[in-house]
């Protein structure tokens, strides 16, 4: 990802807020495959927990963890590459992987939006305004379903991120009772669909997030994209004039 040091955000504790309001990443990996009917770049879109040791930490980045189906060609392509070591104990995965957080809203940014450069000189151009966060790490395949660990693995992830989902995703309230757990369905229906799954685990070694919100605009232009946003009159207008009038405030403040 391009980082111009106007967008970029380093800040710990604000990614990891990102991730965890933004918990669907799309895990990409790049694993040569004998098989040439296999991709060697493979993505999914996949929901993430992540775990740090003290939320109080300026500078833990933490594990990520998920679970994909064995069925998918990239969770086969990581276990075969695993599997060709003949080594049944080996679990992570040599080469790192990437994942790739996206913020809910992002929007076109018009031209037309810029009411002190345009009138001037002409000199502006289109373009586009999101948010994301980029996660680099060392992959741990859950794979053996005759491994007590990866049996262990796979009960808590899945248990964990459903009860994290009710309670983030759904909206639910009090009124509507306690949320759905995996306890809930048959241990036998349960069971099969541990062993249809591989358990992951990625330990993070880089993190950076992207902030591309007009910030580098001049006051004029900055105001006017503001506006803009808000004259749609929508609920990601809104959202997108809120977010560029905080980003402009934190650049102002940073600058500082």
């Amino acid at each position: 990802m391009y980082l111009r040091a106007v967008y970029a955000e380093q800040d710990i504790p604000t990614l990891r807020a990102f991730i965890r309001q933004n918990p669907l990443g799309i895990l990409t990996t790049a694993i040569q495959s004998s098989s040439l009917s296999d991709h060697f770049i493979q993505s999914s879109h996949l929901p993430f927990l992540l775990d740090v040791s003290d939320d109080e930490s300026p500078t833990e980045l933490g594990k990520l963890r998920a679970h994909m189906a064995r069925a998918n060609p990239q969770a086969k392509a990581m276990i075969a590459d695993l599997t060709r070591a003949d080594s049944t104990s080996l679990k992570t995965l040599s080469k790192e992987v990437l994942i790739l957080f996206n913020g809910p809203v992002h929007h076109y940014v018009t031209p037309k939006f810029y009411k002190e450069t345009k009138p001037t000189t002409g000199k502006v151009a289109p373009t586009w305004n999101y948010a994301a966060v980029q996660v680099y790490g060392r992959a741990t395949i859950y794979h053996d379903t005759h491994d007590d660990e990866t049996d262990a693995f796979i009960s808590r992830a899945i248990s964990d991120l459903t009860l994290f989902s009710e309670r983030t995703q759904t909206g639910r309230g009090v009124e509507h009772g306690e949320p759905w757990v995996v306890e809930d369905a048959p241990e036998k229906f349960v069971g099969l669909l541990k062993k249809a799954i591989v358990g992951i685990e990625i330990e993070i070694t880089d993190i950076d997030g992207k902030w591309k919100m007009s910030q580098e605009m001049k006051g004029g232009d900055h105001e006017g994209v503001i506006e803009g946003f808000e004259a749609m009159e929508s609920e990601v207008g809104k959202a997108m004039a809120d977010i560029v009038r905080e980003r402009g405030k934190l650049a102002g403040e940073r600058k500082v």
